[in-house]
């Protein structure tokens, strides 16, 4: 990580550092008891008590109080206000961050503001940060962990492409003030491990599609295996698939000079009470095929982040090799290949054959990756696993239907429909449950096969799934995220810098922990 995070048991009257951001709910009800309000609420609108009005009188010479004033500052969730302190003591910047409603607190508005501060502090140059937040109302760790994933999201930059010097972080350490420093260093080292894991996942996604290729993919695998004996990796090139019947998988990778790769990684520790199993769609470069991605709008010069799914099950896969979690076993999979133009390239109206013998008629190619998620499904649901979950960047059609920022779910099983509803509010990632309209699949029946791999162009995100859910036996439970709007941003959004977001990687890890 590129910044020194650390846990200090001092108050904030005692911080002396070079600057100090301080975040404050709107109500800041929780804050203190009101006995201990000063003089100053009634200039602050409440917003400092306590310790932050000691703060504010005997350290600040009042800046607080005037950048309060000045700027109408309510403490609204995401507004900010900032300022330089008067006087020769050591803290010469100050800022204040607003958390929102108390009683409407999330460890999302936590991550954010945490980024807010950390981006202020760069900005200007600071080298040494106190961060204070209010008391923690939830678990201490929780809270602090989610602080500690806004900032080190946030100040993480790929540069990897940059011909010139970016700007270098300014920012060396930052400190929370804490009141439990042990809970929350140990909060901080969690989730340093979790955000290598959507980093790594970040950089796969943003990194173009002649550097990251699926023999690159397959590299990536067998190294996390390498790191921890916990982890066995077994890659399948193009003959062994063939001998497992993986015509789906193939018929996509035909056209291309770099081989498919087939991935599974295994996660064991200890004697494991679940067995669950997470599938990436890893489609390296999508051109569309002979259904060539063309015109505006196509986004073909995107189509590198259509292994999204893939990166996050690896950055999953990344964040329990460090992690090392007991009583589990995780098994990783992801069918991998590029979807390109050539003499060898599967054709619309070809019939592929899956590996479970289900033929399907391509009537088009642009819709493959549901075709190599179909051979990697029916390999994970052989496994006898108790869960399978899958993540693709399947459909504009969901991004149409819910924004850039909500994935879509279906799921065949209530209960895990809702695991993963509770692992996505905990990592801050928005999700969506979807219907399984079975009657949808009619528009997806062949003449001439068993099924063809799209359905008409309304309801397509929901046909979508309804191919998939083929693959799967009925007693498995089984959910499919389709996250192709939430795994890329153009421009800065919060804790995420424009580009990869690992999207999802966090939601995996927390399903899998809980």
């Amino acid at each position: 990580m590129p910044i020194n995070l650390i846990a200090a048991p001092e108050s904030v009257t005692q911080w002396t550092g070079e600057a100090l951001a301080i975040a404050v709910f709107a109500t800041n009800a929780d804050q203190a008891n009101p006995e201990q309000a000063t003089a100053n609420d009634a200039k602050t609108n409440h917003l400092l008590r306590g310790d932050l009005a000691d703060l504010d009188e005997n350290v600040l010479g009042h800046t607080l109080t005037e950048l309060i004033a000045e700027q109408d500052f309510k403490g609204e969730i995401g507004s900010s206000v900032s300022g330089r302190v008067g006087g020769n003591g050591a803290i010469r910047k100050v800022m204040l961050v607003g958390l929102g409603d108390a009683s409407k607190a999330t460890p999302e508005a936590w991550r954010k503001a945490a980024a807010v501060a950390a981006k202020w502090a760069n900005q200007t140059k600071v080298k040494n940060l106190g961060l204070y937040f209010p008391p923690f109302n939830t678990d201490e760790a929780v809270t602090a962990q989610a602080i500690s994933e806004g900032l080190y999201l946030s100040l993480h930059q790929d540069q990897r492409f940059k011909s010139k010097d970016a700007k270098p972080l300014t920012v060396e350490t930052i400190t929370l003030l804490s009141h439990d420093a042990s809970a929350v260093s140990h909060a901080i080292e969690t989730a340093a491990k979790t955000c290598a894991g959507v980093i790594l996942a970040r950089e796969l996604v943003s990194a173009p599609a002649n550097v990251v290729t699926p023999l690159t993919l397959a590299a990536t695998a067998q190294n996390i295996a390498d790191s921890c004996p916990n982890f066995t990796a077994k890659i399948l090139d193009r003959d062994a698939c063939e001998a497992l019947g993986m015509g789906a998988f193939l018929g996509v990778a035909q056209a291309s000079d770099i081989p498919p790769q087939f991935i599974h990684l295994t996660y064991r520790h200890g004697n494991p009470s679940r067995k669950l199993a997470i599938v990436g769609k890893g489609l390296t470069f999508d051109s569309g095929g002979l259904n060539l991605k063309t015109g505006v709008g196509s986004s073909i010069e995107l189509m590198k982040t259509d292994m999204g799914g893939a990166a996050a099950t690896l950055g999953a896969a990344q964040v329990l090799a460090q992690l090392q979690p007991n009583d589990v076993e995780v098994h990783f999979i992801v069918a991998t290949c590029e979807n390109m133009v050539s003499g060898r390239a599967m054709r619309p109206g070809d019939i592929l054959t899956a590996s479970n013998g289900i033929t399907i008629e391509v009537n088009n190619t642009d819709a493959e990756g549901r075709l190599t998620l179909a051979d990697a499904l029916v390999y994970a649901d052989k496994l006898g696993v108790d869960a399978i979950v899958d993540l693709a960047t399947l459909t504009g059609a969901c991004v149409v239907a819910l924004g850039e920022k909500i994935a879509g779910m279906w799921a065949n099983d209530d209960n895990l429909a809702q695991q993963i509803s509770r692992a996505a509010d905990g990592a801050g990632e928005q999700f969506w449950r979807m219907p399984l309209e079975d009657s949808y699949f009619d528009q997806m029946k062949s003449v001439v096969a068993d099924c063809r791999n799209t359905g008409s162009r309304a309801g397509g995100a929901i046909t979508g799934a309804l191919f998939l859910k083929q693959f799967v036996d009925s007693k498995t439970p089984w959910a499919h995220l389709d996250v192709a709007g939430p795994v890329w941003v153009d421009k800065e959004s919060g804790y995420h810098n424009a580009g990869g977001t690992g999207f999802a990687v966090r939601t995996l890890v927390n399903w899998v922990l809980h």
